[in-house]
């Protein structure tokens, strides 16, 4: 007599956990650029935390409001052309190996959890590779989100990001 109750309640179990919506899951996207340049060169046009504004298109500035340039612990405050502000906080640098590592801590994209490192490492025939990855979710945790805030979106959104700097820059260091 219990076994057709424990199957109903298995079968209703399964049923409410399909029902609830699953978590955003973490995306990743890494873009590279080689550059014909020296390691050190491209390190130095991108190694301040401060300085992205310098080689990336897509900010009119970038503001430290707390700590300092390369000092794990560092803010900054990034302002988008036309656009809005955000904060990021810098997690660890690396001088000697040139890389730093990042997080967005409060921002009006559609993603959370954003975590970033850009690196800068010799590459194949005296080129210069730059490497810009990163992890996060979408900030929309519904089943159907829009085009724009939905895990298609928020890949694209950050590849556009990533691939406008690093070809701003290849275009800067190699005039």
């Amino acid at each position: 007599m219990k076994t057709p109750a424990v199957g109903l309640t298995f079968t209703a179990l399964l049923a409410i956990g399909a029902a609830q919506a699953a978590p955003p899951q973490t995306l990743k996207v890494v873009e590279t650029v080689e550059i014909r340049a020296p390691v050190e060169k491209v390190w130095a046009a991108v190694k301040d935390f401060d300085g992205l504004h310098k080689w990336h298109p897509g900010f009119s500035s970038d503001v430290l409001v707390s700590g300092a340039d390369g000092k794990p612990g560092a803010v900054r405050k990034l302002t988008v052309k036309d656009g809005p502000s955000f904060t990021e906080r810098l997690l660890g640098y690396d001088d000697a190996h040139h890389s730093y590592r990042y997080m967005i801590v409060e921002s009006p994209l559609p993603i959370t959890n954003y975590s970033s490192t850009i690196s800068v490492r010799p590459g194949q025939a005296g080129m210069t590779k730059v490497v810009w990855s990163g992890s996060f979710k979408r900030k929309n945790t519904s089943d159907d989100p829009p085009e724009a805030e939905s895990d298609a979106g928020a890949i694209k959104l950050v590849t556009g990001v990533y691939r406008g700097g690093l070809d701003n820059l290849k275009k800067m260091l190699e005039q």
